[in-house]
């Protein structure tokens, strides 16, 4: 509704947003919102952009997180893990927002780095390849269907946001402290908005790595 508000203002002339929010408790958008965002910008000719930095490649179960809803955007940011740990950082853009700049125009001191083009094209061959989207989407469900069971009789849970191997659980009161007391049990998270666990496993984790985290999440939650 406050986008539709926009409409009338000849000053907006794209929209940014994240399809799951990173940093804000991994806030998830209700099934349809990213298409009526897309129809809208259409409508208004603006520019749909998405920052994909924590949700992009596969870490949801898709290549990008706006896969899931059947839409493509117009501009695309990317970094994290398009270098699997080695930096790098790019953005994608199609149609006319693809003409906004042109060769020559728009330039950045360690840009294009040799390396850094050649590990982030490395880590998509073995995306690719080895059909990670595919092991996060199906792993990614045993995770939330484990952690549904586990915790949904505890006073202290709420519900689950996020897709596939991003996944935030939110709680009924802050749990800060938790960070510590995972990390003494050999669990890295983090807590964002104060009350919402983030867990963001590694895109290759296996079922035994996955019920430990079942196991430990559950009594640290059940202890606060």
């Amino acid at each position: 509704d406050a986008l539709k508000q926009m409409a009338a203002n000849s000053s907006v002339v794209a929209v940014l947003l994240e399809p799951i929010q990173g940093e804000g408790g991994l806030n998830t958008p209700d099934d349809g919102y990213l298409r009526g965002v897309r129809a809208l910008c259409d409508d208004n000719g603006w520019l749909m952009m998405l920052d994909e930095v924590q949700s992009g490649m596969c870490r949801t179960g898709r290549w990008f997180a706006y896969q899931h809803e059947g839409i493509v955007p117009d501009v695309l940011a990317l970094a994290k893990g398009l270098g699997n740990g080695f930096p790098i950082g790019t953005c994608l853009a199609k149609g006319k927002a693809a003409t906004v700049f042109s060769a020559g125009n728009h330039g950045s001191t360690f840009g294009g780095n040799p390396l850094a083009c050649s590990v982030a094209g490395a880590v998509v061959d073995v995306l690719d390849k080895e059909e990670i989207a595919q092991h996060v989407e199906q792993k990614g469900r045993v995770l939330r269907a484990a952690l549904n069971r586990s915790l949904e009789s505890l006073p202290q849970f709420r519900t689950l946001h996020g897709k596939g191997l991003m996944v935030g659980i939110e709680l009924t009161r802050p749990c800060t402290a938790l960070v510590k007391q995972a990390l003494d049990r050999g669990l890295l998270l983090s807590v964002q908005a104060e009350k919402v666990v983030r867990l963001l496993p590694p895109l290759i984790i296996d079922s035994d790595e996955l019920d430990q985290i079942v196991d430990i999440v559950t009594s640290l939650v059940s202890e606060h």
